[in-house]
């Protein structure tokens, strides 16, 4: 199983960003879907998740109201739309998968996990 995260940069804090997570070899069909993210010096946090079946979504408190998690099934790709950025967003963000909305917000390394896509978020 390889997960692909992509669409990091730089941006403007109040600008916008989309990150994308693939899927090669694999399905995301029964899987959750999440982002977490790791700032320098700290721990990798939750970010979002989404259900690939039910579409039913979670998001950290940070990101509430900011940040859209969604999918397309026939890219077989979720993406992390990510608005009104601020500098504490800054982060290397990573996308994983695991079987359900309750496991995947627990920060597991023992999953398939993608590479990580820098954003940077500047005042």
């Amino acid at each position: 199983v390889q997960l692909q995260a992509s669409g990091g940069g730089l941006a403007q804090a109040g600008a916008s960003l989309r990150l994308s997570c693939a899927t090669s070899g694999w399905s995301f069909s029964g899987d959750a879907v999440g982002w977490f993210r790791q700032a320098p010096g700290k721990e990798r946090e939750f970010v979002a998740a989404i259900t690939w079946s039910g579409g039913f979504t979670n998001y950290a408190d940070s990101v509430k109201g900011r940040f859209t998690i969604s999918r397309d099934y026939g890219k077989n790709t979720v993406y992390l739309q990510m608005n009104n950025l601020k500098p504490d967003d800054t982060a290397v963000y990573y996308c994983t998968r695991d079987t359900s909305m309750i496991n995947i917000k627990a920060m597991r390394l023992n999953r398939p996990w993608g590479q990580g896509t820098l954003v940077t978020v500047s005042s």
